[in-house]
């Protein structure tokens, strides 16, 4: 997931000589709760999302399933604090209007009455994340492609005639390669949240983690946050394979010559470091049909970008698909196909 944040800058150098060093490792270490006061710990029953809540707050509906049954549970040892909050530039009114064109904007091939519903109460959540980033060193290996041009001889018939032209043709040389690269990946952002999965997460994406702020309990005042809900090893892993398709890419673009193939590398990564930070997200469940379940969709509380699916009615997806059959026969027969 890309984000830009003050402060860091990625970058790299190339080795063509692997350097034989010790793996390193560095964890963040986390910083101890600055939450002053009690506050209520929520679970869902239904989808498994864990919430804080002021003690203000202390009915509410879960922002991700809009299930009613929500139970108080006592803190879980172990989980860490938020180090970072990016805070919401986005009001309620905006996002609710961004939700209502997006519902108007999806395909006529969408269940009936998701196009026509109207948006209800939209929900701001902070929603945890882990902020990831790592020393990367790759050791590739790819063949590189030089082109050239050439003059060939050819022949053609014209007017009846066998003659003989020139023309100019590219031709590639290929070449081995292989080398050490070395890359800082920063700002990857990966969910800590059951609630809403990683896949969702880069669908609102990019955030402009030039807003981060230190965490303290002014910044949710008010709002609902949630825990991480997801185990660290669970975040690590998807960080670094988000990392690895990052450095990935970075070789792509370093590849020298006019074309590459074949291209293989093996990663370490050192130095890692994750921080939970806490990101705005607006969360409206929609109602659209009693027998279906309401349609969840997310809006970025930075910029306003919309996710959702919308799930798509096989009655008018089989309807198009016959009418368009009828047609084809129409038009077969009247242009005399028949006969």
């Amino acid at each position: 997931m890309q984000a830009r944040r003050a402060g860091r800058r990625s970058g790299w150098t190339s080795r063509v000589r692997c350097a034989k060093t010790g793996g390193m490792a560095e964890q963040s270490q986390q910083t101890p709760s600055a939450v002053a006061g009690p506050l209520l710990h929520l679970g869902c029953q239904s989808c498994g999302a864990r919430l804080v809540l002021e003690p203000a707050l202390r009915t509410t509906r879960c922002p991700y399933c809009a299930a009613p049954a929500v139970v108080e549970r006592p803190p879980v040892p172990g989980v860490p604090e938020p180090v970072f909050a990016l805070g919401f530039a986005l009001t309620h009114m905006a996002a609710k209007a961004q939700v209502a064109r997006w519902l108007r904007s999806r395909s006529r091939f969408t269940r009936s009455g998701i196009r026509s519903a109207a948006p209800g109460e939209v929900r701001g959540v902070y929603v945890p994340a882990y902020l990831y980033s790592v020393l990367a060193q790759a050791r590739y290996r790819a063949s590189i492609g030089e082109n050239y041009q050439e003059t060939e001889t050819y022949t053609t018939t014209e007017n009846g005639k066998t003659v003989t032209r020139t023309r100019t043709v590219t031709r590639t040389e290929w070449r081995p390669l292989e080398g050490e690269l070395s890359s800082y990946v920063a700002d990857v952002l990966v969910t800590a949240s059951k609630g809403l999965d990683n896949a969702e997460l880069e669908a609102l994406e990019p955030f402009d983690l030039r807003g981060l702020a230190r965490y303290t309990p002014a910044l949710i005042s008010g709002w609902l946050a949630e825990e991480p809900s997801l185990t660290l090893a669970q975040c690590e892993a998807l960080a670094r394979k988000e990392a690895v398709e990052r450095v990935s890419g970075l070789l792509s673009r370093f590849m020298p010559g006019d074309s590459h193939r074949g291209l293989e590398h093996e990663s370490r990564l050192d130095w890692e470091a994750l921080d939970v930070c806490l990101l705005p997200v607006w969360v409206l469940a929609v109602k659209y049909a009693k027998d279906a379940p309401p349609l969840r969709v997310l809006v970025n509380g930075q910029t306003g970008a919309v996710h959702g699916k919308a799930p798509i009615s096989p009655w008018k997806v089989l309807a198009a698909v016959v009418a368009l059959l009828v047609v084809l026969a129409v038009g077969w027969l009247f242009m005399g196909g028949g006969r």
